[in-house]
C-alpha cells in the first residue's frame, strides 16, 4: 500500500473527491483514513459519508486560541497516524508549532497560484484582477509561513481567455483535480 492520508477540508471538497476517485481508479496509491473539517456545512463531510470515510468536525468556536484548535486537530491526526495530512480547500492557517513540528514535511497543501505570487485566500481573483495571462497551481509543504513552505510541484494554467475571476478559478481547479492525486501518488512511490 502507498501512503495513508488524513484530509483536511473546509468547503465543497472537490479536491477531496478527486483524490477518492483517483484512488478508486488505481491511479493514486493511497488510502484516505479520515476527513477533518472546521465547517459543519462542508460538502466534503457529505462526500466522506458517501464514501464510508470517517469524518470529524472540529468547531473552532470551542477553543480559546487557534493554537488550541490546532492541538485538537493534532490529537485527531495522531489517532489515525497518517503518513500525510493533506489540505484540500482547508481555509484555516495552521498556527500551532506543536502541530507543525509533529508533522514537519508531512502536511501538504494545494494552492491556486504560482507561489510565491498571490498567497492567501483570494489567489485566483488576485491573479485575474492583476491581468495575469498565466496563473496556475502550487503543491507545497506547510510550514509556519502563509503559503510559503517548500514547493513540491507547480503547474502553469493559461487564464488569458477567462472573462471573470470565477472562470479563472474553474480553469485552475480543473488542473488541481489532476495534479494533486498525481503528486500524492509520486510521494507514495518515494515513501
Amino acid at each position: 500500500m502507498g501512503v495513508s492520508l488524513v484530509v483536511l477540508a473546509s468547503g465543497r471538497g472537490s479536491n477531496f473527491k478527486a483524490l477518492i476517485d483517483a484512488i478508486a481508479s488505481g491511479s493514486c496509491d493511497a488510502k484516505i483514513l479520515a476527513l477533518i473539517s472546521d465547517n459543519p456545512d462542508a460538502k466534503a463531510i457529505e462526500i466522506a459519508r458517501e464514501n464510508s470515510i470517517p469524518s470529524h468536525f472540529v468547531n473552532p468556536d470551542d477553543f480559546a486560541t487557534r493554537e488550541l484548535f490546532d492541538e485538537a486537530v493534532l490529537a485527531l491526526l495522531d489517532s489515525y497516524k497518517p503518513d500525510l495530512a493533506v489540505l484540500a480547500g482547508y481555509m484555516r492557517i495552521i498556527k500551532s508549532p506543536k502541530l507543525l513540528s509533529a508533522y514537519k514535511n508531512r502536511i501538504i497543501n494545494i494552492h491556486p497560484s504560482l507561489l510565491p505570487k498571490y498567497p492567501g485566500a483570494h489567489a485566483q481573483k488576485d491573479a485575474f484582477e492583476a491581468g495575469e495571462k498565466i496563473s496556475g497551481l502550487t503543491i507545497h509543504f506547510v510550514d509556519e509561513s502563509l503559503d510559503g513552505g517548500k514547493i513540491i510541484y507547480q503547474e502553469k494554467v493559461d487564464i488569458s481567455g477567462c472573462k471573470s475571476a470565477d472562470e479563472a478559478a474553474a480553469a485552475i481547479l480543473e488542473r488541481e483535480h489532476i495534479a494533486y492525486p498525481k503528486i500524492i501518488d509520486s510521494l507514495a512511490r518515494k515513501k
